[in-house]
């Protein structure tokens, strides 16, 4: 059999310098686990913006169609904030989500023992913490028409967006959700404002019928997204898995991740329906954004980009012994006290480079074995 394809977009600022780790981490378990990749390197965002100009070449699109996996950087810079909105970096993103249509954005938020004093919140409420947050990616009310800003005839203006869900978005994203919680704590609360949205009247009865019809075995709850926000600040550790749609997601997910102190810590998935293979479409990438102000001085943490990669051996490639070698091998770095410049608190530690933390993690996983 061919071996597993990966197309890395590593993108703008910091993405190349915490891609370069993932790819030491890909071939190590080439080398030492038999479990090789083949891949191929491409433009996305502002890189590509720069050579193409456009965020995504339909040459680079197709590959990302043909692929098991898109391993994806970060993408845009200051440079590139004069450019018409069509060409922007982070349109180049949106196609990616678009065209292969990753419906399931999966936004885990770990808090690790080691790092549990970086949390704004107390201790005791984020210590241990580890929810899954699957937000619904590629409609609602970023993509529904008609949209627009529009001048009247008085002269002034409006802006409109439009939210829009069908019963088939609604049961496909509630299914990834059910599946996940299968495979965790068996819980699912679904996030809506069926208080004042028909679309979230809609949302609710849709993961109700799912629930009822094909997962009674999982727990569900549901929950208005307001009063979400502020339990996930008041008690995180009551949730497994929450379901949301794309905008209350895109909240809500930042939330979290902030519950467990540092963005350049969390990873995300972004599925889609099966392919031939049997493999979900499928992308990867950090939380974090491009980060331009320390790109190319050693300092980004790339341990959201590897631990990207670990779902990636999760979801993609059904390798969940091996994802978890690679988050317990992280693990072990950070409460050895290695900390890259955005992990050094009050009590210190090891300060290292980004292909620093990148060898200590590869030394772990040399230990492992």
């Amino acid at each position: 059999m061919a071996n597993p394809s990966i197309l890395i977009l590593a993108g703008d600022g910091i993405g190349p310098e915490v891609m370069a780790e993932v790819k030491k981490i890909i071939t190590w378990y080439g080398e030492k686990r038999d479990l090789v990749f083949d891949v191929s390197e491409d433009l996305v965002g502002g890189a590509a913006y720069d050579v193409h100009g456009v965020p995504l070449a339909d040459e680079t699109m197709a590959k990302a169609q043909q692929v098991d996996a898109v391993m994806l950087g970060a993408v845009g810079g200051p440079k590139y904030d004069v450019l018409d909105f069509s060409v922007k970096p982070e349109r180049g993103l949106l196609r990616l989500r678009k065209e292969m249509d990753l419906f399931a954005n999966l936004r885990p938020a770990q808090c690790f023992d080691a790092l549990a004093d970086f949390s704004s919140l107390k201790k005791d409420v984020v210590a241990g913490l580890d929810i899954m947050i699957v937000r619904e990616l590629t409609s609602g009310v970023y993509f529904g028409q008609p949209r627009g800003i529009t001048t009247l005839e008085n002269g002034s203006r409006v802006g409109i967006n439009t939210q829009h869900y069908t019963t088939e978005e609604i049961r496909r994203v509630a299914r990834s959700a059910f599946e996940l919680a299968k495979r965790r704590g068996n819980k699912v609360c679904s996030m809506e404002k069926a208080n004042v949205m028909e679309s979230g009247i809609l949302w609710r009865e849709e993961v109700q019928w799912v629930h009822d019809n094909e997962y009674p075995e999982v727990e569900l709850s549901h929950m208005f997204a307001d009063n979400g926000a502020m339990q996930l600040v008041r008690w995180p550790k009551q949730f497994d898995v929450i379901l949301t749609d794309n905008l209350f997601g895109d909240i809500l997910s930042d939330c979290a991740a902030m519950l467990t102190g540092s963005l350049g810590m969390l990873p995300s998935a972004s599925l889609g329906a099966p392919m031939a293979n049997g493999r979900p479409k499928a992308m990867y990438e950090p939380v974090h954004g491009s980060a331009p102000d320390i790109a190319g001085q050693g300092k980004a943490n790339p341990i959201a980009c590897i631990l990207s990669f670990a779902m990636a051996l999760r979801y993609s490639f059904d390798q969940g012994d091996e994802a978890s070698r690679l988050e317990k091998a992280v693990e072990k770095v950070l409460a050895d006290g290695v900390r890259t410049a955005d992990l050094m608190g009050p009590d210190g530690g090891t300060p290292v480079s980004t292909a620093e933390m990148g060898a200590k993690i590869i030394a772990a996983l040399d230990a492992s074995l």
